[in-house]
């Protein structure tokens, strides 16, 4: 089984910035992309960001030059590091991995970590 957990959510004022971290742990062997997505109230949960083990982002177009991903694999970890952050931002924001265990891949979601941007 895989773990992950997500850190840094808060409240921040328009404009401001804000980074997300989400850590993978369990019988892991690799980790092929990694991502975030968000959720807002009444809404279905959208891509922001993802990263592969190589390298390669994927970002949705609303945050593109605000949002940066980046990814640690040694640690398995990910970030998000968000900038300029406007109200339309506010969701839960939840980190999703690829993880193979040796035997077969599986996707995992973490928690969620609750963001939210005042005007």
């Amino acid at each position: 089984q895989v773990q992950l957990v997500e850190s840094g959510g808060g409240s921040v004022q328009a404009g401001g910035s804000l980074r997300l971290s989400c850590a993978a742990s369990g019988n892991i062997f690799s980790i092929n992309a990694m991502g975030w997505y968000r959720q807002a109230p009444g809404k279905q949960r959208d891509l922001v960001a993802t990263i592969t083990s190589g390298g390669s982002t994927n970002y949705a177009d609303s945050v593109k030059g605000r949002f940066t991903i980046s990814r640690d694999n040694a640690k398995n970890t990910v970030d998000l590091q968000m900038n300029s952050l406007k109200p339309e931002d506010t969701a839960v924001y939840y980190c999703k991995a690829e993880a193979f265990n040796r035997i077969y891949s599986r996707l995992y979601w973490g928690q969620g970590t609750q963001v939210t941007v005042s005007s």
